[in-house]
């Protein structure tokens, strides 16, 4: 009768995005509701949450021991990044079914609010690989006296900002190869690959721009391709397992003997894929374009230019070089247009200095330190107005004498 009176028991998140998903990152404060929904009265012990967040990896490797044996290897790592309790309703110690300390909740829907904040360390992104994950979650349970726990759980998804509007990430990514191709004794011509992108970080959505040249001088028709790759990489016990997956690629025309293709630009777009993982110890995603030319019958000709997936997109005024270079260059023709083409000529001494004011000024306490010439030196010319200012050299004819009489000091003129 009284699990019947529990109809529902969820947790609800209050999202800060306008797209109702709760992702959040480092730093962040996660809250939300712990929605119960009864027909009847319940008597409550407590009502508690757990929030979780980590990292983990496992995988098994056959191994033999001899003649018709053969044993499994299992590897395991955990990386622990969030361990938050909190209790709503009651009280700490669930072990006894005494009916001390009991809280009613009457019929209807009931919420209750929960708050925690995110630790300000970096984050691993939420991801889900082959052979391990990242996982976060918030855990609520409610106890009942005489009853076994109920429980509900709902994950969120955290992002470790990667910011493309670095220097690192904003420059171009480049490379050349060639190859001979081979039977017996006879050789043909090579086969060149150059290829170039014009920066390495890129966010999901986006699309990559390729720019390429691929000659084919042997005597095989080649196809040129391009393809991105996400390779997952898990470490556990001093082990490592990689795990290469295609996210996207593109194919080019069939190149005969002879010929040449240009790519002036070839679009490769980015799906909607997990963010690179950079900062985990046991979990890394990385992603890299591969331009290369498919040659029947040999091994390809492969260019791989790596690639950061991040989350914050291009600036409108990020260049090819560096987000600083942009920012300074904006600077300064902000400056170029608030400084003015001619300076203005400055005051005259008669409008800061009056008549009265200088008739008034008088030394009298240095004048008996300081007696004879020199005093009557300064004194005559301590109050005189400065000279007029112009912008036109008054004595021009000293000033050119000057210059015949000055050395070139620049080797170069």
């Amino acid at each position: 009768m009284v699990l019947g009176k529990v109809k529902s028991f969820t947790v609800s998140y209050d999202c800060l995005n306008d797209s109702n998903v709760p992702v959040f990152a480092s730093g962040d404060s996660v809250s939300g509701r712990v929605i119960i929904e009864v027909t009847g009265e319940i008597r409550v012990k407590s009502l508690k949450i757990h929030a979780k967040g980590f990292a983990k990896v496992r995988w098994t490797e056959s191994r033999n021991a001899g003649s018709n044996t053969a044993y499994t290897q299992n590897y395991t790592e955990e990386v622990e990044y969030l361990n938050h309790r909190d209790i709503l309703i009651g009280h700490e110690r669930d072990d006894d079914n005494s009916e001390e300390g009991l809280t009613t909740i009457h019929s209807g829907r009931h919420e209750y609010a929960f708050s925690l904040e995110l630790p300000q360390i970096p984050l691993a992104t939420s991801f889900e690989g082959k052979h391990g994950s990242v996982r976060y979650w918030v855990k609520a349970e409610l106890h009942r006296p005489w009853l076994l726990p109920m429980k509900t759980k709902k994950e969120f998804t955290v992002f470790e900002h990667i910011d493309i509007n670095t220097p690192l990430l904003l420059s171009p990514q480049a490379g050349t190869k060639d190859k001979t191709l081979c039977c017996w004794f006879c050789t043909s011509g090579p086969i060149s690959l150059s290829a170039k992108i014009e920066r390495k970080g890129y966010t999901p959505g986006e699309s990559i721009q390729i720019f390429a040249e691929i000659e084919n001088c042997s005597s095989r028709m080649v196809v040129p391709k391009a393809a991105i790759y996400q390779t997952q990489t898990f470490y556990a016990k001093g082990k490592m397992k990689e795990v290469k997956q295609l996210v996207a690629n593109l194919r080019g025309e069939s190149l005969s003997s002879g010929k040449t293709e240009t790519w002036s630009g070839k679009m490769l777009k980015i799906p909607p894929i997990s963010p690179s993982i950079l900062d985990c110890s046991i979990i890394r995603v990385e992603y890299s374009l591969m331009v290369y030319v498919d040659i029947p019958g040999a091994m390809n000709l492969s260019l791989n230019l790596p690639l950061v997936i991040g989350t914050i997109p291009l600036h409108p005024f990020g260049s090819r070089t560096s987000s600083v270079s942009s920012q300074c260059s904006m600077t300064m023709s902000w400056l170029g247009m608030a400084l003015p083409e001619r300076p203005e000529a400055p005051p005259s001494y008669s409008e800061i200095v009056t008549e009265e004011q200088r008739q008034s000024l008088e030394v009298t306490s240095a004048r008996d330190e300081f007696e004879g010439p020199l005093f009557a030196y300064i004194q005559e010319f301590r109050f005189q107005p400065p000279p007029l200012y112009s912008e036109v050299d008054p004595n021009p004819d000293q000033a050119s004498r000057t210059e015949e009489r000055r050395p070139d000091t620049c080797p170069s003129r």
